[in-house]
């Protein structure tokens, strides 16, 4: 078989595994009407498996046409420095000592300001820690932002509609908040070196731009949210032990700088990792348990949609060549809602040619939109990961999402566009 038709079945898949994505939640409610296959559509209606479970598929698709040793060498030469990455910054971003010291300055920060505690935790939570992702990259912002929120917004008596606004607001600031640099957000990351981007021209060209939507977009959603949040700011940890001793947390933030600047360096931060993982069992008195469990759920979600995404360029590439820099804009902003918009940006990075202002329309477009589903954007798996038992059925829609997302994501356009 060719192997244009090994990429027309990987479309066909890619395409089966976003119509799973979005009935996700049907699985779940499957599992609760015949109890005796409740296993099997449990895990099917996991949206962090969707991906994995179809890029097996593939794999296995490829070992049937072609031999089990192309199959093997087409796993073998995709990337997974990205999925990798993320798990280890997910935990080592979720530990008790980091979290703590987070809670603290919020907590610090919201004195000074004559308002409710609870609204000032819940901005903070949807503006300014999304736009540390800028610092700390997208995937640790998002793990901090969505356990500092989940005990405040993303309750069960807080009405649905206003939750899936809420994670479509977080889900946004978070893409465009990691502008600030080139290195942050995986989709600045796939073009900065290729464009010659560096952090001032993101800051210039990208980030206060991105600031000011964060900044609207979490003031709307607190607003929306005021009569929900409780009277006082809860705790994401499970008991009221002491604060981590300075010293051990100081060791955390060492750990996670270190995680963060050998970002493209697996061997290196998984060794890091390692490390880290003594520590917690040598000082467990002073840890709540790793997230490990949620954080390898979304390392699956994310090499399977490098093993899928790795087929697409055939039909991405030239779709994304023929626009012009304002159809681009809307365009990037679409496409990204059905594939990662770091896999569509780096397409555009490979277009030769390619205009400053098709360059900045592509990579707006991406960012704007990487709130719209749960494969727009890297982190958003670990969002829904750490966010999901706040919703009915303990799932979370693909469609509700997307609708959640609309308000942001206009205002993030909006401010691309004409700022």
């Amino acid at each position: 078989m060719t192997h244009l038709s090994i990429e027309l079945i990987a479309a066909i898949l890619f395409a089966i595994a976003l119509l799973h994505t979005f009935s996700a939640k049907q699985f779940e409610r499957l599992s609760h009407r015949y109890p005796r296959h409740a296993g099997l559509f449990h895990l099917l209606g996991e949206v962090e498996v969707v991906f994995g479970f179809w890029a097996i598929v593939l794999i296995f698709t490829m070992a049937a046409i072609n031999g089990g040793d192309q199959a093997l060498a087409y796993a073998e030469s995709r990337q997974y420095t990205e999925p990798l990455f993320v798990f280890v910054v997910m935990v080592v971003a979720a530990s008790r000592p980091i979290l703590q010291l987070v809670l603290n300055a919020v907590s610090l920060t919201a004195r000074f300001i004559p308002l409710r505690n609870t609204l000032v935790s819940a901005w903070l939570g949807l503006a300014a820690v999304p736009l540390l992702g800028s610092a700390i990259t997208e995937p640790a912002a998002m793990t901090i932002a969505a356990l500092m929120l989940a005990p405040q917004v993303f309750r069960s008596d807080v009405p649905e509609r206003l939750k899936y606004f809420a994670l479509g607001v977080l889900f946004v600031n978070v893409s465009i908040g990691g502008t600030l640099t080139s290195f942050a957000a995986p989709p600045v990351l796939m073009v900065a070196a290729t464009w010659q981007w560096d952090s001032a021209f993101m800051l210039a060209t990208f980030g206060w731009k991105a600031a000011i939507a964060v900044v609207i977009n979490a003031t709307i959603a607190v607003v929306v949210l005021r009569k929900h949040l409780p009277d006082q700011v809860s705790t994401p940890d499970a008991d009221e032990r002491k604060p981590a001793p300075i010293v051990l947390t100081l060791v955390h933030i060492a750990f996670l700088v270190g995680v963060v600047t050998l970002a493209h360096h697996p061997v290196a931060f998984l060794g890091l990792f390692l490390m880290f993982l003594g520590v917690t069992q040598a000082y467990e008195r002073h840890q709540n348990p790793l997230i490990i469990k949620e954080a390898l759920l979304v390392a699956f979600f994310l090499a399977g949609l490098v093993v899928l995404g790795g087929l697409q360029q055939w039909w991405l590439q030239p779709l994304v060549a023929n626009m012009s820099p304002k159809v681009l804009f809307f365009g990037a902003t679409a496409l990204t809602a059905v594939t990662d918009n770091a896999a569509l940006t780096y397409l555009g990075s490979l277009i030769t040619g390619i205009s400053e202002q098709a360059k900045y329309s592509l990579v707006a477009g991406a960012v704007a939109g990487g709130g719209l589903t749960m494969i727009a954007n890297a982190p958003n798996p670990a969002g829904v990961a750490l966010l999901k038992r706040g919703f009915a059925d303990e799932s979370i829609g693909a469609g509700e999402l997307l609708i959640g997302a609309l308000l942001p994501t206009l205002v993030a356009i909006l401010a691309f566009m004409f700022l």
